[in-house]
């Protein structure tokens, strides 16, 4: 096929590219910062589009972050592939903190505390829960006993608790990275106008003086 790849990855590549790019995460972030700038739309659809990815990350919908932001892009009249990009404010390196703040902010909302091995034991209650799930799954098939314990550990003490406190955070993360947005977003696109009109111009001059020698000529 004319798109497919030369250089076939390794499963084991994919992973680590998606973990931490060969460019690093700084080169990520300028290559979707300028894909989201050249996007063919207004700078507040772009933007709102925006406000829906970052809010995006703040959920613990983990592995449909994707749909969540189109969704709400679609309901706010957003840019969905800007919303789409902005996701990637979620990442390896934004996670930790993203799930921490979410998590204390919820249990704040919730008028209880986060136990200290909370944070360190995160990752541990999302493995415990898909085990839960896995176990039961099979359970349906065989004579083994159904138990939803760890997956309401997870929900009591992880998901609900997040689910709640990623809201505030996560509307101030998107309003900020709304406000900043537009201005950038205008500029870049009346910058880029000007410069495609001068070079219109440009062409338009050179095909003048090409005629007037062809004339001249005549």
């Amino acid at each position: 096929m004319v798109f497919r790849r030369r250089d076939r990855r390794s499963t084991w590549r994919v992973i680590a590219d998606l973990v931490y790019p060969r460019g690093g995460w700084a080169r990520a972030f300028l290559y979707v910062q300028h894909r989201v700038r050249r996007l063919p739309d207004t700078p507040e659809r772009i933007a709102r589009g925006i406000w829906a990815g970052v809010f995006t990350t703040f959920t613990p919908f983990y592995g449909i972050h994707f749909v969540i932001a189109a969704l709400l892009a679609l309901a706010m009249r957003g840019n969905i592939f800007a919303a789409l990009m902005a996701t990637f404010f979620g990442n390896p390196l934004t996670y930790v903190p993203i799930g921490i703040i979410s998590l204390q902010t919820g249990h704040l909302l919730l008028g209880d505390e986060l136990d200290a091995g909370t944070q360190r034991s995160f990752g541990g209650k999302f493995v415990d829960a898909g085990r839960d799930l896995k176990d039961n799954f099979f359970a349906l098939f065989n004579d083994q006993t159904a138990d939803w314990h760890r997956l309401a550990v997870f929900y009591d003490e992880i998901f609900f608790p997040y689910m709640i406190g990623g809201i505030l955070p996560g509307i101030l993360a998107g309003t900020i990275a709304y406000y900043l947005s537009v201005p950038v977003i205008r500029a870049y696109k009346k910058r880029r106008k000007g410069a495609i009109k001068a070079k219109f111009e440009a062409i338009k001059e050179k095909a003048g003086a090409t005629g007037d020698i062809h004339r001249k000529a005549d």
